[in-house]
C-alpha cells in the first residue's frame, strides 16, 4: 500500500497566507486615510498572522514525533514573529491606532520582503469581511 499525501498541508496553507498578507500590506500602503477597506485589510493581516502561527505548530508536530527537536525549535524561532506581530496588529486595529497599524505592517513587510507574489495571482481579495470577523 502506498503512502497517502495530503496536498492541503500546513506548509501549503502557510505559503498561501503569507502571499495573501503581502498583497494585503501592498493594498494597505496604498490607502491615504483609514476607512472600512483599510480596516478590513488590517484585520485580515492580524487574523492571517495568527493563523500562520497555528500552522507552525502543526508542521513542527511531525518533526517532534521523529525526534528532530533542534529542527523543530529552529522552525518555531524562525516563525515566532508571526504570533507576536499578529497580536500587536489585532490590538492596534481594535483600538483604531493607525500609527501602530502602519508600524506593525512595516515590520511584517520587512519579514516577508523575500516573498514574490505575481501580478496575475489567483488569491482574489481574501480580506473582504475580515473586520467583522475580528470583532466577533
Amino acid at each position: 500500500m502506498s503512502r497517502v499525501i495530503n496536498p492541503e498541508g500546513a506548509g501549503r496553507e502557510r505559503n498561501q497566507l503569507v502571499k495573501a498578507v503581502v498583497l494585503a500590506i501592498r493594498e494597505l500602503m496604498r490607502q491615504t486615510e483609514p476607512n472600512e477597506h483599510s480596516r478590513d485589510l488590517a484585520a485580515f493581516i492580524a487574523l492571517a498572522l495568527l493563523q500562520i502561527s497555528e500552522t507552525v505548530e502543526s508542521s513542527v508536530a511531525a518533526w517532534e514525533k521523529k525526534g528532530y527537536w533542534v529542527k523543530a525549535d529552529r522552525f518555531r524561532m524562525e516563525w515566532a514573529w508571526a504570533e507576536r506581530l499578529g497580536k500587536q496588529m489585532r490590538q492596534a486595529v481594535l483600538e483604531d491606532d493607525w500609527a501602530a497599524v502602519a508600524r506593525v505592517a512595516a515590520q511584517v513587510g520587512e519579514k516577508l520582503s523575500g516573498v514574490d507574489v505575481p501580478v496575475r495571482h489567483r488569491l482574489g481579495q481574501p480580506w473582504v469581511g475580515a473586520w467583522q470577523q475580528l470583532r466577533q
